[in-house]
């Protein structure tokens, strides 16, 4: 699995919320193979996993006190909207040089994360448009046929919701992307 994100390929993989299309965060090209999976257009930005607040801080250039806030006191997965992303491909951040990270709370997505020691793209397992599938058996065939690698764990698992997404402002004033 490691060897397939160092080799910039997709995988598919269970996150801490819905079965995700991973890959390397940090390759243009691997990046661009989940846009083409997906049918996704890459003027819309992606979700990248990391694996701790000392990875967070390499990837973006100011962490504000009120996301530190939100991220010690979050007791779901939440991803938040960060300002001035560094070290990420461009084609994983939006237009607006915004980058939307969280920290992950599962034990095998923060443990591959660390082994891989770059954060990942985590991007619901579907072509733009359709239904986020809750589980592994409602993952389209196309999905499966274009990834490169499927994680053989928590096949059976029922994912109800995806993250909460917030954008936190230069005010630290917070806005509900996605609640």
């Amino acid at each position: 699995m490691i060897r397939e994100l160092e080799q910039k390929r997709v995988i598919l993989y269970p996150t801490d919320t819905v079965w995700g299309l991973g890959c390397d965060a940090t390759s243009e090209e691997a990046v661009a193979k989940i846009y083409k999976i997906k049918k996704r257009a890459e003027s819309k930005s992606l979700v990248v996993l990391v694996a701790h607040l000392d990875m967070l801080q390499q990837y973006v250039k100011h962490i504000p006190a009120k996301a530190l806030e939100i991220i010690n006191k979050a007791t779901k997965p939440t991803t938040i909207v960060y300002d001035g992303p560094i070290g990420l491909a461009t084609n994983a951040v939006g237009v607006d040089d915004t980058i939307a990270i969280r920290i992950a709370s599962d034990v095998f997505c923060q443990q591959l994360i660390t082994d891989f020691g770059k954060p990942i793209v985590s991007t619901s397992a579907n072509i733009s448009g359709e239904a986020t599938p809750k589980q592994f058996s409602e993952i389209s065939p196309a999905i499966l046929e274009a990834v490169d690698y499927v994680v053989d764990l928590h096949h059976e698992k029922i994912c109800e919701k995806s993250s909460t997404i917030l954008k936190i402002n230069a005010d630290n004033q917070v806005t509900v992307i996605r609640p």
